[in-house]
């Protein structure tokens, strides 16, 4: 839930704390991200049954970005724009509270859903869009994709894929692999046969999917945040919800603009 307004003083008071701290260190540390946590995974998803696409303009499809590698976890460093990137999952609450949050501070973010997700919550794929942000593609069941067979693998991620166009009209611009930062080699020729160029990691995790606090939340991405960054977070999490106007002002205070990712990456 969103924080009452001496909670975000404090933790807007945390948060510059923080910023001062490492203004003032010589580094800093990171910790090993986590594994995230999921369940085995189904069967690929039926394709029957399923309502059609919502009105509106349709989502912007993957394009190739030449030079960049298939897996993308940064953007260009010289400039100063970071990308927020949402693990599309849990109450649906918090995905709205999330987004207002960003578009209150003119902030667009990249949202990789999962499919299972947009199947019980479909209206918001349009919520999505329609706030100016991008909806891509975060597997079906959100196992752990890295580990699974072939065949197993190409299902969640062209399972997504059509829902992701039933709902849309694309199958997304982007998509993230499940259950670790870094996508396997399987996996990044997978994505590109269902047609993927690029996968998108990321560079700086905040590990919010723990629930450490709201302050926690600030300082993991605060901490190693610079630009080009992109940045992994989690809707269904109301520590997040707590930390993005304290965040999203950090971010402004350092002259970063948080856009979708696709802007990141666009000369």
């Amino acid at each position: 839930m969103l924080c009452y307004p001496d909670r975000r003083a404090a933790l807007r008071a945390s948060a510059a704390a923080v910023a001062g701290a490492l203004a003032a260190a010589c580094g800093t540390t990171r910790t090993t991200p986590a594994a995230h946590p999921g369940s085995s995974p189904p069967a690929a998803p039926p394709a029957a049954a399923r309502p059609g696409r919502a009105p509106g303009r349709a989502a912007a499809g993957p394009r190739r970005f030449p030079g960049l590698p298939v897996q993308i976890d940064h953007g260009p460093r010289d400039r100063p724009a970071v990308a927020l990137t949402f693990h599309g999952n849990g109450d649906p609450a918090t995905a709205r509270a999330v987004l207002a949050e960003a578009e209150r501070a003119g902030a667009r973010v990249t949202v990789l859903a999962i499919g299972t997700w947009l199947d019980a919550h479909p209206e918001l794929a349009r919520r999505i869009l329609d706030g100016g942000h991008e909806l891509g593609n975060h597997t079906w069941h959100h196992g752990d994709i890295n580990a699974m067979p072939e065949a197993e693998a190409y299902a969640e991620i062209t399972g997504c894929a059509e829902r992701l166009k039933r709902l849309t009209g694309s199958i997304g611009p982007w998509f993230r692999h499940s259950q670790g930062q870094y996508a396997a080699p399987l996996v990044q020729r997978l994505a590109q046969r269902a047609g993927y160029p690029h996968v998108l990691s990321y560079d700086v995790d905040s590990l919010d999917f723990t629930s450490p606090g709201a302050a926690a939340v600030i300082r993991n991405v605060i901490g190693p945040v610079r630009s080009g960054s992109v940045v992994s977070l989690h809707f269904g999490y109301a520590d997040t919800v707590d930390a993005m106007p304290p965040l999203l002002e950090e971010l402004a205070r350092r002259k970063l603009r948080a856009v979708t990712t696709t802007e990141l990456l666009t000369p």
